[in-house]
Formats: C-alpha cells, structure tokens, sequence
C-alpha cells in the first residue's frame, strides 16, 4: 500500500506525520478533531501551511501500514515560545559547508539565517555550527522572557555539546580514544548551552522527513554554501515558504 502523510490542524498535537498508527492517538476522541490524509509529503506541508482544515473529515481515514520510523515527524513542543530549527550542509564531505536556522515564534517563520562558509568544512563542523548559533539565538530569547527549543537533526552535534562534553572538560578536554575532533566550536557551544541548561530544550528531529523547520534549515545551510558566505546572515528576502522549499536541497 502507497504511504501516506496525515495533517493534523486540531488534536492533541498538530502537524504533518507519517505514521498513521501515531496519528490516530492524537485524534482518537480528541474534541472536534481536524486531520486528513494526502499522497505526497508536499502535499501535506502545503496543506498544513495553509491551515485550510474546513474540508478535514473528522472521522477515521484509511488505516495504512506504519512507516518503518515509527515517529512523528514533528517533535516540536507547541507549549513553548519559540522553536529554533538548525541544520548543515557539506558537499562533499569533506568539502564546502554552511549552516542554516530556522526560527518560529508562536507557530509562525519569523527568521531565517544561512552562511558560515567554509571551503574545507565537514557536515559535523557545519551541524555543530548551526547548533551554537541557535544557541545564541536561544539565549538571546531567554532574555526576553521566552521559552525556547531548538530541534537539530544531528545526534552527533546535540551529544558532543549536552552530553559528551561534560565527561571531556572534566578530564581537561580528552578522551580516551584520541583527540576530540571540532573541539574548538564544541567548547565555545558547551559553554553556551551550560549558561542556560536548566531553561532549554534541545531535541532531535528526523532530518529530510518533510517537517517545515527542518528542511527551512537545510536550504539555508545549502544557501550558505552556494553563496560562500562566511559571516552568519539574516535571510532578508521574503519569507515565501514554499518557494524557499523549491531552492536547492542539502
């Protein structure tokens, strides 16, 4: 059976999942319940984007098998304030890299950021980059008396800076195994993260699974790259969705 890709506008979560087994537990007698099913993963952002659930039955759709992932393709808390979507680019690897954010405030795009160019850069030292500006974002947020969770789609960049990093510094920045590789970015991302470790949330999200922030994140990390900027740099074109999606892919 084809896979399909569920919309839920009311539930008990909202977003595009891929996973009818999943979304059936955010409807399943949730008050006035919105969702509806779609073919294509496009067509299900585009639908989601729109917000157009007028015509989403509020019945059960087709039961279809789980996609192998089993998740939600968006695991972005809708309590907080504001949610920050980072990822990196690197083609080849090793080779040119960018970075790219994504950031929402209150379920709305507010800002893109691309750049951080780099000729002879790795997708770890991109990822770990765009990890360290969305904590700086973050922080600056958190000083205005918002609440903030950044989604990454490496586990290897969330690891080295909330989790790995601690036993390192406290063996004086070694590991056993040999040298820490991208330790630099890894000490100045630590530190930051330690300034506001008890009022944030970082989690990791599926990376090229059709979730909005994510992929907002990897065009502009691809767009950092393209246009070899080395600076961090605020996206100023309008902020058009679905034609920034159409722009090259990482």
């Amino acid at each position: 059976m084809a896979k399909k890709f569920y919309v839920v506008w009311a539930g008990r979560e909202t977003g595009v999942f891929n996973d009818w087994a999943y979304t059936k537990k955010l409807v399943d007698k949730f008050p006035q319940a919105k969702y509806k099913s779609f073919p294509t993963q496009q067509e299900a952002q585009q639908a989601y984007a729109a917000g157009n659930h007028s015509t989403a039955p509020t019945t059960k759709v087709a039961k279809t098998k789980p996609v192998k992932s089993g998740t939600a393709l968006s695991p972005a808390n809708s309590e907080l304030d504001v949610h920050i979507y980072c990822d990196g680019a690197c083609d080849p690897n090793p080779g040119e890299s960018g970075s790219g954010v994504a950031v929402y405030r209150n379920g709305a795009l507010t800002q893109l950021w691309y750049g951080l160019y780099n000729a002879q850069g790795t997708n770890n030292t991109a990822e770990l980059n765009a990890l360290y500006q969305s904590l700086l974002i973050a922080r600056d947020e958190l000083a205005q008396g918002q609440t903030v969770q950044i989604l990454c789609d490496s586990q290897y960049a969330i690891n080295c800076v909330t989790n790995w990093a601690f036993g390192w510094k406290s063996n004086g920045w070694k590991k056993k195994t040999g040298e820490i590789k991208n330790l630099a970015i890894i000490q100045q991302a630590h530190e930051t993260y330690c300034s506001m470790e008890k009022d944030i949330t970082v989690s990791h999200v599926k990376a090229h699974m059709g979730i909005e922030g994510n992929e907002l994140a990897d065009r502009m990390a691809v767009l950092g790259r393209v246009r070899q900027d080395t600076e961090f740099c605020r996206y100023i074109e309008e902020l058009n969705i679905e034609q920034i999606l159409n722009f090259q892919a990482g």
